[in-house]
Parts: structure tokens; sequence; C-alpha cells
């Protein structure tokens, strides 16, 4: 059964149509089910996220092109208006592409941590649906187990490579006592929500979100139990900040080097670190020439970044290794899966020549015959049967002068010399 990864992702396909082909999160049940009836598959998973949408199937044919079809199909988009968007990935390529994936090297942040999540939300929903079979849930769960091998030996995840996850880093680097701390973060866009959801990942005592609109404040930071602020009420709060991040699209600053002065005397001088994401400037750049102020723009972060990337390359490399060795371990698990079942076929196979040959026999005493007679009819039997087979497999690769095939069977069957079959 041939292992399939089909999908598009943000480098096969434009937005529009990866939202063409995005699966409903609350129907992917559904989807499963139909994809198992009616798109090629025996066992399958749906990773569907805004930047990709993938199809991980163990297929009853040999193909996946059942599987294109149904993709089509299901989200009414002609086979030949998807395919060019489309990858395919089968067997051992099908492994690489899923463990590169749950890695984040196939990310368009390299090594960004929430596709972890992504599959593994994937792999239970599959789970729930009855989905899955044993090739999936092995295939899963050494991804599981790769990817985090890759994020504990290597530094792919290490070094911040957005603008709000570095802000938040350097942060980190100045308040050890982030529990202690406020943060007054300025603006309400994606950049700030972002800011948000990283500091109360890093427990921030207290949030509060100033905006133009008041009600988009409260929306933003409600759910991480921060306070909502309208711009003018700044100067009453600033004082209280240790932390200011500020990423709005204002023409004009929104905080002016006299008002940081007025601040820093209310907090008797307790260093502020500042966070200017905006272009144009939100933040007065002379505050940074005042004591007690740690003030970055967005140009600083972004060469902190680049040198983050540098070294998340580096860090991707080693992360590469550590799969072409992983991948190897899971074919050679699938490889042993084929041979076992072939080991019980060919047992069921003897053992029911056996069976038939015993009960002749036993046929043969009760009738009267003589059972040494009826003991080496036996065994005769049961020798022509058994070697039936490769018999007629060595003279027919001696036909066709098939040499690889005579050697293979002489290899299986310990054959130092020539053939015996009569």
């Amino acid at each position: 059964m041939p292992l399939l990864a089909l999908g598009l992702n943000h480098r096969t396909a434009p937005v529009d149509v990866r939202e063409r082909v995005a699966f409903d999160s609350n129907r992917l049940d559904t989807a499963l089910r139909d994809l198992l009836d009616h798109g090629g598959a025996r066992e399958a998973a749906i990773l569907s996220t805004c930047n990709r949408t993938e199809l991980y199937c163990g297929l009853k044919g040999e193909d996946g092109q059942q599987v294109v079809e149904w993709l089509g199909d299901y989200h009414l988009i002609r086979t030949a208006d998807l395919q060019p968007y489309l990858y395919q990935h089968v067997d051992q390529r099908a492994v690489r592409h899923i463990l590169r994936v749950a890695s984040g090297l196939d990310s368009m942040v390299l090594g960004e941590p929430q596709i972890l999540g992504q599959v593994k939300a994937a792999y239970h929903a599959a789970n729930s649906a009855g989905a899955l079979g044993s090739r999936l849930e092995r295939l899963f769960q050494h991804t599981f187990a790769v990817a985090k091998q890759v994020r504990t030996d290597t530094r792919i995840g290490a070094s911040p490579v957005s603008v709000a996850f570095a802000a938040v880093s350097l942060a980190k680097q100045i308040f050890a006592d982030l529990p202690k701390r406020t943060a007054l973060l300025i603006g309400a866009g994606d950049t700030v929500e972002l800011v948000t959801r990283h500091l109360h990942e890093n427990g921030i005592g207290r949030l509060v979100v100033a905006n133009r609109t008041l009600e988009r404040a409260h929306a933003l930071v409600t759910p991480f139990d921060g306070f909502a602020i309208a711009l003018e009420e700044i100067p009453a709060h600033l004082a209280e900040a240790d932390i200011v991040i500020s990423a709005t699209a204002s023409p004009g600053l929104m905080l002016e080097a006299a008002m940081m002065r007025q601040c820093l005397k209310q907090r008797r001088h307790r260093p502020m670190f500042m966070v200017d994401l905006a272009v144009p400037r939100d933040i007065d750049p002379a505050a940074a020439d005042l004591e007690d102020v740690y003030l970055y723009t967005v140009d600083d972060l972004k060469s902190i970044i680049q040198d983050n990337l540098r070294s998340r390359q580096t860090a991707a490399a080693q992360a590469e290794e550590i799969i072409d060795n992983q991948v190897e371990h899971f074919m050679a698990w699938l490889r042993a899966q084929d041979s076992a079942a072939s080991i019980r076929a060919l047992r069921q196979q003897a053992e029911a020549v056996r069976d038939e040959t015993v009960a002749r026999a036993q046929r043969q005493l009760a009738q009267g015959r003589d059972p040494l007679e009826v003991l080496n009819a036996m065994a005769n039997t049961l020798t022509n049967k058994l070697i039936h087979t490769p018999c007629a497999g060595l003279r027919e690769a001696a036909a066709q002068g098939d040499v690889d095939m005579l050697n293979l069977i002489k290899s299986l069957y310990r054959l130092n010399g020539g053939n015996s079959c009569s």
C-alpha cells in the first residue's frame, strides 16, 4: 500500500487558490470519511492551515490520481485547474516531506514552531474520525518524535525571526521578572496582536493596549486578561509601563521626548524598555538619549533577525541530516511490515498444503493402506508441492535468460549449486 503526501502550499499556490482548497476544521471528520469512501484512500489525515493544505494517505491503488480528483470534486474545482499547484510525494519522499513540515523546515518562516501543533491537530482529527490505519498511525508518532529531536538537538527555533518575537525576547533579556512587569502596547494591528500573544505566553504581569478605537483594543486584549485604553489616556498610564511597544499607522509621533522625561521622573528613573515598530516612527528618537530608556527601532530588530536567520539556516542543515537518518528508520520499519505480511502469507500457504496432505494420508490409513507406503507418499507429495513454485520460477527465469531472477531465487533458497527441480 503506497503512502502519499499530496497538497499545495505558500510556495506553489497563491492565497486565493489556497483559500479555495482549505478545509473547515469543524467538518474534517466528514471530509475524511468521504475521502476514504470515494477518494481511493485506505487511511488518511488532512492538514489544513493558512499556508498549506495537505492530504496524507495510505492508498488503495498504485497512484494518487483518484485522491487528486477527490480533492477537486470536494472543493468544486476542476482537476485541470487544480493540478498545476499540486505536489505529490510517494513512500520515502512522502515520509521525508511530513518530517520536514513538522520540523518547520518547509514553513514560510524557517523553523517556526506552530506547524507542529497543527500537524498534531490533524492527527487527532483523523484519529477521532477513525481514519488512521497502522501505517499512518506509526508515521505520525515517528514524525512527532523526530520533530522533538530536531528541536532538542539543533537551534532551529532558538532565535527569534519575527519582529514581534524579537521584541519580546529583548524584553526578557532586560527584565528577567516579566510576571512583575507592566507592558503598554500602542496600536491594535497584527504586529501588536502577536506581541500581546508572546508577552502573555511569557507570563507578563499586566497588559495594557492603547488604540484609537477603544473597541478594537478591548477585543484584542480581553482574551489575555488585559486592559484597554484610548490613545489620549497614554500620558496618565505611561509611568506604569516597564515595557512600551508601539506599532501604529500614525503619520506623527505618539510619544514625544518631553513626555518621556516627565514619565521617568514619575518612575524615579526605573528603566524602561521601548520598541518602535512603526514606519514612520511612533516614538521620538531623542528618547534614546535619555538615561534609563532602552529604545529599539524596527531596523535594530531587523538586524537581529537577519543574524538569527543565518543561525537557523545552520541549524536547518543539521536538521536535514537528522531527517535523512530518520526517514531510513521509518522505511526499514515499513519494509519489515511488508516482509511480515509476506511471511504470514507464505506460512498460511504451506500450512494449507500440509493440512490437505495430512488429511489425505489419514483417509488412506483409514482405508487400510500400508502405513509405510502412505508415509512415503505423503512425504513425496509435500516435497513436490512445497518446491513447485520456486522450481517454476527457476525454469521461467532460465528460459528467459533472467540472470538476476535466477540469482535471487538461488539466494532466497540458499542454493549453492544448480537447482534440482525435475
